[in-house]
């Protein structure tokens, strides 16, 4: 039985829009909409078309009836013959109609049911115009004309009138003529549009199936020249993603091979007090000393190769939460002073001088800070990173000698300081960059660990976008004869805002001066 699509993928479906398809409606929706409009300016201009050469003959025939027209004292007279006024009216498709009144508006000869133009219209002697009227209900074109009545500013009216049948059959063959080929040439110029799409897109289809032909481990370039230049700062952008990728695949391979090596250490060596164990039992050999020894040995690598995946467990849970790091408030001053308290036991069985320096909490004024060491970052995270620095230091520092955890909050309020210096051999200025490399051990060094402490530190405090300065603890002048000038990292967070302000007991700020 065919399971339905789920609602989510359905809709993400839905929602997943074509390139061709958007192009192509961008490309068509306006061509469909200057059609219509197209039809209706072509209307227009069909008819204006259609009107000039009528209108001539109109005014034409105005002018003609004009010289027919004679003023005699208070009297018109109009002499037009039965020929004439046949040859006026002789059309077979639409009615003409005229008309000739007096200076008084006395109806002289011809049509009485032709309409006065508009009192709007002024009078102008000799001035040919023409204007759109209704005779028994039928449009017509009228032309009309005013001329001398004599004495007097009065004037006699000529007009002549035609309905508009053969203009409109003419406007009709212009739009045939014109509309007709269009009908023709939108389906062609669609089938063009979607050739010239279906063209203009194979550079991006052929792209795709270059992507698709790769084997899953190709991380090379793609070539930029074989794609166009629109899409050049897509592939640009691709190819640094693959190329991120091939550089974080070729440091997890890395990591994967020193890991396995580091650890390959402390299980060959429990391996090999196990078997040295088992043969001294099958020899009969139950020295219970030689036994206890075997047994701390085994004690011992099992500790290194714990310690080790612990260390690399830290890493990857760094890793998993790049970019992702959460901006919470952290009190940096409670979160050392709690981390220092956990070392209190290793530093006391080592000999060493365990020491936390906070900063002052009373101001002159008797006021209090307030959060002057809280940092915006991931409380586990920086638990981790104040842990390794401090692990790494006691580790390092030889015995009597002291280490000092250290929280200075900036004075102008932006960063707070954390600092863990120690009184060891300290790191030369050719190794501080790369200690901070996974699995790297101090040239010289003969302390037991797994190179991954100062490897976390660097990733936590890049992923709180600050890093780690390191530089040494003291001074030449003032390293004692036969002790190393130490190391101090130092690391700058970022103050959480709004928590420099002071906060006094209310009783007293109202107390008067």
């Amino acid at each position: 039985m065919r399971r339905s699509p789920r609602p989510e993928a359905a809709a993400r479906r839905r929602e997943q829009r074509s390139l061709f398809g958007e192009i192509l409606d961008w490309m068509l929706a306006p061509l469909l909409l200057l059609w219509p409009m197209s039809l209706a300016l072509t209307w227009l201009a069909a008819q204006g078309i259609a009107s000039r050469p009528y209108d001539r003959a109109l005014i034409e025939s105005v002018r003609s009836l004009s010289q027919r027209v004679e003023v005699r004292g208070d009297s018109v007279y109009f002499d037009l013959s039965r020929e004439t006024a046949r040859m006026l009216r002789a059309d077979e498709v639409d009615n003409v109609y005229y008309q000739v009144l007096g200076p008084r508006g006395e109806f002289v000869s011809g049509d009485r049911d032709l309409m006065l133009p508009s009192e709007d219209d002024a009078q102008v002697l000799g001035e040919m115009r023409v204007r759109d009227d209704e005779v028994h209900g039928d449009s017509v074109r009228v032309a009309y004309q005013w001329i001398s009545g004599g004495a007097g500013e009065r004037a006699v009216l000529v007009q002549v009138a035609e309905t508009l049948t053969k203009r409109s059959r003419l406007a009709t063959e212009i739009i045939k003529g014109v509309i007709l080929p269009q009908f023709v040439i939108l389906p062609v110029a669609v089938l063009l549009v979607w050739l010239a799409l279906v063209r203009g897109l194979a550079p991006l289809n052929a792209l795709q199936q270059r992507i698709r032909e790769r084997a899953s481990d190709d991380l090379s370039p793609i070539d930029v020249h074989e794609v166009p230049e629109e899409v050049s700062p897509l592939v640009q952008s691709i190819n640094d993603l693959l190329e991120r990728q091939q550089t974080a695949l070729v440091t997890q391979k890395r990591f994967l091979a020193d890991a396995a090596h580091q650890l390959k250490t402390p299980l060959a060596g429990l391996r090999m007090q196990a078997e040295l164990a088992t043969r001294e039992i099958d020899a009969g050999h139950g020295d219970p000393e030689v036994m206890k020894a075997s047994l701390a040995q085994m004690a011992h690598a099992s500790q290194r190769a714990a310690h080790m995946v612990n260390q690399l467990l830290s890493m990857a849970r760094a890793d998993a939460k790049a970019g992702t790091v959460a901006r919470d408030e952290i009190d940096l001053e409670a979160l050392a002073t709690d981390v220092v308290r956990d070392f209190v036991p290793q530093s006391l069985d080592a000999g060493i001088d365990l020491g936390f320096e906070g900063p002052d909490t009373q101001v002159p004024n008797g006021l209090r800070r307030a959060g002057d060491t809280r940092v915006l970052g991931h409380p586990m995270l920086l638990r981790e990173l104040i842990t390794n620095l401090v692990d790494n230091a006691l580790h390092y520092t030889p015995r009597g000698g002291t280490v000092t955890v250290r929280v200075v909050p900036d004075p102008f309020g932006q960063v707070v300081v954390l600092q863990i210096e120690d009184s060891g051999p300290g790191i030369p200025v050719g190794e501080r960059d790369l200690v901070f490399q996974p699995f790297y051990r101090a040239l010289g060094t003969t302390v037991d660990g797994s190179g991954l402490g100062l490897a976390i530190v660097a990733e936590i405090a890049q992923q709180h976008g600050t890093s780690v300065v390191l530089d040494d603890a003291r001074s030449p002048a003032q390293v004692p004869p036969g002790e190393g000038p130490g190391a101090r990292f130092t690391i700058r967070l970022r103050h959480a805002p709004d928590v420099d302000t002071a906060v006094a007991d209310s009783s007293a700020l109202h107390q008067p001066p």
